[in-house]
This record gives C-alpha cells, sequence and structure tokens, in this order.
C-alpha cells in the first residue's frame, strides 16, 4: 500500500468548520486546526477525549495513580507500577476498570486492591468511562485512531471525517550522512535562535540523537522544548548514582564516581581510574567517602542536603518530589534506593519548561507536528513500536493505528528533511519497518530507495581552533617496542591516541609487575626466598594490588598469588639459568618491589634484560636469558599455543589478532647468535591453577616455546631434524620413512620445493605432493601404504612450519618493521592521517584502548 495523503489542517478545517464540536485523536492535531478557525466559536472546537472529559491538559494519570495507590496499599512500588500498567492499558482498550479482573493470569492480591482504589480516584480514564458529549453535531477526525475508551465518550449520531485523502503521498528524498554528527551539523547550517520557532525536529528520544540534539543547540544558544525531562538532569542523576554507589560494597572503583566528580567539578588523574573507591587517599574523593560511609544515618532530605551544599546547587524540585513520594524523611536503604530509581525510571516527573524554540518531539508518541519546517532524524527500525503483547490488545488494530500514526507524522509540516544514516559501524541501517507496508518498491537500506548522499566538505571557511605555528622539526621514531607495534599494526589512530593520552592503571598491570619483579628477585637471590614464608610475600603483594581487589576477592586472590608464586619457583628450580658467564653485566634500570622490600639489589645480567637494536628498529625488556639460545617470558594470562603465537604474528596480511612480541625479540636476539639455531618460551604460570587445587598440576602444561631455525624451511625438510619428525610420527608415516631412510628421504627433497599454501587441501591438490609420492613409492617396499604415510608427512611438515619461525619468516619481518617505521613517521611529520584502519583492514575493536575516539566512518 502507498503512504497516503494526509489532509493538511486547512482542508481538514474546511470539512467540519460547520460542526459544533470536533474529536480528534492528537492534541498538536487539535491546535493546529483551531488556530485556523476564520470565525467566532463558543467554547473549545476541536479537542482530544481525553481533555475534554478532563476539562484541562491532560495529565500524566499512571504517575497520578501511583502516588495514590502507593499512599494507600503496602505493596513494593514494582509490583504496583506493574498492575497499574495492566489495568490502564486494559481500560484503553477494553472500555471498563475492571475488564482486567477477567484475564486470571494477570489478577494477583495486588491487582484486585488497584483495580479497587484506581475505581474511587478521579484519574482521565474514569472521568472519559463517566463523560458523555451532549453536543448536537458532532464530527469524529480519525476515527480509527480512537481507542475503545476514547470512543465510549461519543454519542449515539456523529459524523466521520478521515485524515487522509485517496491520493499518494509522494515522499521527499532521503538525506544520506556519514554519521550522527554530521547529521546535527546539517541542522545547525538551517536553524537558527531566529527561525527556532518554525521548526520541529522529530527522533527517537531514546536514541543518541536526541543527546547530540539538544547539546548541539545549547552550545549554539538555540531555545528548543519537549527535549530533556526530569530524570534527564546530570545533577538528579549524579545524586541517584551517589545513593546506588554507597551501596554497592567494597568493589565500588573511583571510575564508577568519576560522573558524580565531574558534576561536583572534581578531576582526578586518570591512572585511579580502576582503584576500590574506599582504598584511595587522594583529596578529591575524601567527601565522596565520607558521604557514603555515613549515608546509613541520614533521610533522603539530608542526603540531599549535603549534596547542594558540597555542589552549590540547589534542587528544589528534586526535593519536592522526594515529599510528593514519601520519601524525603525516610532512612536511606539500599530498598529504598531501588524504589527511588525505579520511580524515577518508570514515571515522567513533571517540569517547567518554556515551550518557545524548536519542538523537539519522539517518534513514538507524536502523531502529528505543527511546524512549518519538520526535520525527521533517524528513521531507523527503533522508530517502529512494539505492539503490546496482551491478551485484551487487539494487536492487529493496534498494529494498523500505529502505521495510520506513522503516515500522518511523515508529512507534519509544509516542507520534511528525512535526514539518516545508511550504515552504522560498518553495518547498514535498517528503515522504519512500516516503510515495508507502505512502500512499493523493495529496500534492505536508505540508499535502495530516493536518497541524497551528502558528503562532508574537504574545505571551509571557518577559520576553526586558533593555530600557532612553531619552528620545530619533526622527531623521528628509530625503534618500536613489540606492544607498540601491536598497537599500531591493529589501528595506527588508536597507536595514535594512545601516546596522547594517559591509560588508568590496572589490576592485571600491577598484578603483572609484582610477578615479574618476583621472578627477578628469585634468580637472583633464591636464598632469601627459601628463608621467608611465603604467606608474608602474599600479604605484602594483596597491600600493594588492594586498590583493585575487593574484600569478597580476597580469598580466591591470596591464593592465586601463593599458586604463581609457588609456580614461578618450581620452575625456576628445575629450569632455570645455571650460568650468566655467556652475557655482559646488565646497564640496570627501573625499580623491583621485592629489592625494595628486602634492601637488597639486583643485578643479575640474565633478568629483565632491556635491548634496543637501532640496526632494525626494535626495542624491548628480556624477562629471562635462560641460556645462551633459549628466552623466556613470564605470562600472567590464559596460554596460547605455538600455532596461534606464529599465527599471530603474520604479516602478509596481519591477522585479527596481532602479536610479534616472539618475533621480535628473537629477530634481535638472532644478531647475538647468529646462525645458531633459538627458542623463545612463554610461562604462563597460571596455567595450571585449577590443576594445582585438584592435584593434577604439571609444570610442562605452563609453557609454549618457539623454535627459530636459521635456514629457510625448504631447507629444513631435507634436513636430519625433519626426518626424525617423521619416524616418530603416525603409524603409516613412520613405516614409510623407516623404510626410505634418511639418505634416500634427503635425496628426494632436494629435487622438491614444499609449496607456500599451508591450507591442507591445496597442499594435498599440489604437484609436490604428487610427485613426493610418487618418489617415495618408488623406492618403498610394495606392503606399505605409502600413499598415507606421505600425506601424513606433508601434513607434519606443514604443521611444523605452521608453528616454527624460519629465517625466511623474520628477514620478512624485519622488511614489516621497517615500513612500519618508514610509514609511522611519515604520519608523525604530517604527511598523511593516521587511519583507522590498520595494513590488515579494520581494527579488532576488542583490542583497542581508545575506542571513543576512534569515529565511525571516518578513515
Amino acid at each position: 500500500m502507498p503512504i497516503q495523503r494526509a489532509k493538511p489542517p486547512e482542508q481538514l478545517y474546511a470539512d467540519i468548520a460547520a460542526y459544533d464540536r470536533v474529536i480528534v485523536p492528537d492534541a498538536p492535531l487539535a491546535s493546529a486546526i483551531n488556530r485556523r478557525i476564520d470565525h467566532p466559536h463558543f467554547g473549545t472546537f476541536a479537542i482530544p477525549p481525553r481533555r475534554l472529559a478532563a476539562g484541562r491538559r491532560e495529565q500524566a494519570e499512571d504517575r497520578l495513580a501511583f502516588l495514590e495507590v502507593v499512599d494507600q496499599t503496602e505493596y513494593n512500588w514494582q509490583a504496583i507500577a506493574y498492575a497499574i500498567g495492566n489495568v490502564l492499558q486494559c481500560w484503553e482498550h477494553q472500555g471498563t476498570i475492571d475488564a482486567l479482573l477477567d484475564y486470571d493470569a494477570y489478577v494477583d492480591e495486588a491487582t484486585q486492591e488497584v483495580v479497587e482504589v484506581m475505581s474511587s480516584l478521579q484519574t482521565t480514564s474514569q472521568q472519559l468511562t463517566e463523560y458523555t458529549i451532549e453536543a448536537d453535531d458532532i464530527a469524529v477526525v480519525g476515527y480509527d485512531q480512537l481507542t475503545t475508551l476514547e470512543r465510549s465518550i461519543l454519542p449515539a449520531e456523529y459524523d466521520q471525517i478521515d485524515l487522509f485523502t485517496n491520493d499518494a503521498f509522494d515522499p521527499p528524498a532521503f538525506h544520506i550522512f556519514d554519521s550522527p554528527t554530521e547529521i546535527v551539523d546539517a541542522l545547525l547550517d538551517t536553524i537558527t535562535a531566529e527561525n527556532a520557532d518554525n521548526v520541529a525536529v522529530v527522533l527517537d528520544s531514546g536514541s543518541h540523537y536526541s543527546s547530540l540534539v539538544e547539546s548541539a543547540f545549547e552550545a549554539a544558544d538555540i531555545p528548543f522544548y519537549g527535549g530533556p525531562g526530569f530524570i534527564d538532569d546530570p545533577h538528579h542523576r549524579a545524586f541517584v548514582q551517589l545513593l546506588r554507589t554507597a551501596f554497592r560494597g567494597s568493589a565500588t572503583t573511583v571510575g564508577d564516581v568519576r560522573p558524580v566528580l565531574t558534576q561536583m567539578g572534581q578531576d582526578i588523574p586518570i591512572d585511579h581510574t580502576q582503584k576500590r573507591l574506599d582504598t584511595l587517599d587522594h583529596p578529591t574523593v575524601a567527601w565522596i567517602q565520607d558521604f557514603t560511609a555515613s549515608i546509613h544515618t541520614q533521610t533522603f532530605a539530608e542526603a540531599l542536603a549535603d549534596y547542594e551544599h558540597q555542589t552549590g546547587i540547589e534542587l528544589t524540585r528534586f526535593d519536592e518530589e522526594l515529599q510528593t513520594i514519601g520519601l524525603a524523611d525516610h532512612s536511606i536503604t539500599s530498598d529504598a534506593v531501588d524504589d527511588l530509581a525505579y520511580y524515577l525510571q518508570t514515571y515522567e516527573v513533571p517540569v517547567d519548561r518554556e515551550n518557545e524554540g524548536v519542538l523537539l518531539a519522539d517518534a513514538k508518541s507524536s502523531g502529528y507536528v505543527d511546524r512549518p519546517v519538520v526535520f525527521y532524524l533517524g528513521l531507523d527500525q527503533d522508530w517502529t513500536h512494539s505492539a503490546p503483547q496482551r491478551p485484551w490488545v487487539d494487536t492487529d488494530a493496534q498494529f494498523d493505528r500505529y502505521l495510520r500514526q506513522f503516515q500522518l507524522l511523515l508529512q507534519s509540516g509544509a516542507e520534511q528533511y528525512y535526514l539518516v544514516q545508511d550504515t552504522s559501524g560498518g553495518q547498514p541501517v535498517t528503515p522504519c519497518l512500516y516503510f515495508g507496508d507502505l512502500l512499493d518498491e523493495g529496500f534492505d537500506r536508505f540508499s535502495d530507495l530516493d536518497a541524497v548522499t551528502h558528503t562532508r566538505p574537504t574545505a571551509t571557511t571557518s577559520p576553526g581552533f586558533e593555530k600557532t605555528d612553531y619552528d620545530v622539526e619533526t622527531e623521528s621514531v628509530e625503534t618500536i617496542s613489540q606492544s607498540s607495534l601491536n598497537t599500531y599494526v591493529n589501528s595506527p589512530r588508536d597507536y595514535f591516541f594512545s601516546r596522547l593520552l594517559d591509560i588508568p592503571d590496572q589490576e592485571r598491570f600491577v598484578e603483572g609487575n609484582l610477578f615479574h619483579d618476583f621472578a627477578e628477585f628469585y634468580v637472583t637471590h633464591p636464598a632469601i626466598i627459601e628463608d621467608t614464608d611465603l604467606s608474608t610475600l602474599v600479604d605484602v603483594m594483596l597491600e600493594e594490588a588492594a586498590p583493585f581487589v575487593a574484600g569478597t576477592d580476597e580469598p580466591l586472590t591470596r591464593r592465586k598469588y601463593r599458586i604463581g608464586l609457588e609456580t614461578i619457583i618450581e620452575y625456576l628450580d628445575e629450569y632455570g639459568p645455571t650460568s650468566d658467564d655467556f652475557l655482559t653485566p646488565a646497564s640496570g634500570w627501573g625499580t623491583n618491589f621485592f629489592a625494595e622490600y628486602f634492601h637488597e639489589p639486583v643485578e643479575s645480567p640474565l633478568t629483565e634484560r632491556w635491548f634496543e637494536n637501532s640496526a632494525l628498529g626494535i626495542k624491548g625488556k628480556i624477562d629471562l636469558v635462560q641460556a645462551p639460545d633459549q628466552l623466556l617470558d613470564y605470562k600472567s594470562g590464559r596460554q596460547k599455543s605455538a600455532y596461534s603465537v606464529v599465527k599471530n604474528a603474520a604479516i602478509d596480511p596481519p591477522g585479527d589478532t596481532p602479536n610479534f612480541q616472539a618475533a621480535l625479540y628473537l629477530s634481535h636476539y638472532r644478531t647475538r647468535q647468529p646462525d645458531e639455531p633459538l627458542e623463545f618460551t612463554f610461562f604462563h604460570f597460571l596455567e595450571t591453577l585449577d590443576d594445582i587445587i585438584t592435584g593434577d598440576a604439571d609444570i610442562e602444561d605452563t609453557l609454549t616455546t618457539i623454535s627459530y631455525y636459521p635456514f629457510t624451511f625448504d631447507e629444513y625438510v631435507g634436513s636430519r631434524e625433519a626426518y626424525d619428525e617423521l619416524v616418530d610420527h603416525y603409524n603409516d608415516c613412520t613405516a614409510t620413512f623407516e623404510d626410505v631412510g634418511y639418505s634416500a628421504y634427503s635425496d628426494i627433497m632436494a629435487q622438491l620445493s614444499f609449496p607456500d599454501t599451508t591450507e591442507k587441501d591445496e597442499l594435498r591438490a599440489s604437484t609436490f605432493a604428487t610427485e613426493f609420492s610418487t618418489a617415495v613409492g618408488a623406492v618403498v617396499a610394495e606392503d606399505i601404504d605409502h600413499e598415507k604415510g606421505c600425506d601424513q608427512a606433508i601434513r607434519k611438515l606443514n604443521g611444523i612450519r605452521q608453528r616454527t619461525f624460519f629465517r625466511e619468516d623474520l628477514d620478512a619481518f624485519e622488511a614489516f618493521i621497517d615500513d612500519r617505521l618508514a610509514e609511522l613517521n611519515q604520519r608523525r611529520a604530517g604527511d598523511d592521517r593516521f587511519p583507522i584502519e590498520g595494513p590488515g583492514g579494520e581494527p579488532n575493536y576488542r583490542r583497542v584502548d581508545n575506542r571513543d575516539l576512534l569515529l565511525e566512518g571516518d578513515r
């Protein structure tokens, strides 16, 4: 069905001018018609049923009923609100207050009492039930939009006037923008303080558009109304959040109260964000600590006065509302705070506002907007109503009512502008589902319809921010660490912001540093640790990590710390270095928690070995040089397999979780041990935490070792080492190559070249596989399944390649580093922007630290 053309207010007035009384479904439509009256008329002409029955502007009867019922019953607030919602909705659709009692599944003692109390209240619904129109000449505009209760006031005879004509409405084109910010910018390009009274903006009040538009209008001094409600006041929200914080327990962090601090005009360094509020010794949070500690002895009114005194803000309207709902003199308890929060989230508290400026209309509650110019923002699936899923609601009739309301809303005003996004977060935006019933053409997104695409201009006449030029040279980045490289490859833009912004201290960093320091100290002073009770060390670790460990978590954290220390001791006792003669003395840098605790120096050249290799452009810190050919890194996180480590070090293209630590450290260390095989081991000392508790732990399960060979993979496949791997494999593989022998195997491999692909199916279908199987078959005994043995061998060799670094891998990685450094310095010099996407494409947003600064659609 096409969009039906709505009658403009002038035509509607012409159709109904001769009537004594006109009933309309929507108050703004009634006002629009009444403004067109061209002759004297006694009393109100066009009016909605509820306003006619109540004799005044309609009030939120659900809130008024709630206040009365709460005062007269003892049920909890949620049960009362639920029952009132059902009573009013059923009353609206069935016409009587006790209609709900016919639906047994929705009737309980609270509901019965709510019906009884509400029967005696003069709510708008009650007045509608009792009211009947007595005028002679009655017209009803949009009869189908009226509910059963609203129709109950109609007399026996009246004329129905359709809201729509028989013609179709040809909607204007959709204006597609790249982001909500650009849509708001388009509004500001058009709307001024001078023309604000002629403009309406229709949007989903629960969407991000609402706050963006309100903030933009406030910044531009453009008056508006219909926007923020009572609970949207920042101080109202902050006070409620502060009350709830007092009952969150010891897990409350500084970050949880940062919005409150902002409203109080206070700032606190970002490094404290993840620390527990009750452990922090900082003057900025001292008042909040005192407030939350003493809140159990205060009433709501006293706590509000305390907040007002601290902020210098008078919250008179909030105090009045506390009096209204009976909480002002109530002691503050967790349940009472929950009740307050529930009330404010459920009911719209009236606020005084000037009805001047741009009208902000909610897409789901408005049926008509009487302004010359109307902007529609979003028009996405969130504009679609969810029909009440209750047995007393005719869902088909309700859907038709919503559909007609949507059609009328789309045509409000003399000029309509539909401002939308085609994509959001890389995904298509689904248009409001009503368009599927109203438009003949098929579509999945707005660009499939009649649309105009707008892009942000590259140049502007605006002077922008004031700039000062400085005659300084850009410093080049000569070396990069593995962590910075990981961030840069995932998203150069995220790397850029990570260099500008501080990040908060985090529990995993603090814990990781403590374990690293312990391991470093133990390598140097094992005797001191042997003479010390580990429980004492666990105590000092807990004290250091106290800002991040809630009291309820302390037993588990204590056990984790002890097991971690014991596992580190077990590993170093069994596998630790026996000599440091192969290393030069360490340069000595940084601090060590346990060295300071024991007042002993840490001077071993084996631990925390810093390197900066300017020739390769890399730098880092080796946790432990275990042997001349083996490096070790301590990890407190989850274990990764050798396959995953090598996969995450991919460069053509980089993977979804880039991590180049092993490749970077081995690249450096092969310059110290040229032409030697090397190993890099990740020691995940907490990996067997559960196994230790059950008694099934094995230190080997904590280790992931990556090998590096100073020759190519092609050279490896013909080596004795590769042959030994094959004869210690599956049965057919073992039998095949034991029969072949190493000499013949080496000769065969010398004539072949292993394919570049690592895909199993491609390897099996390769020329190499065919030639390899044929050559082996020519020398192996007939009773051996050499084809199966060769297939197993190919998979075994490919598996080794997928979990090992060979010379060509690190050569390519070093070239990759050179390219990234050149690219990075070009961007630092201002020759190019730092893009969001890295060499592997769209970043993995789970590994992004500055997500809020990476604007969607901005490349």
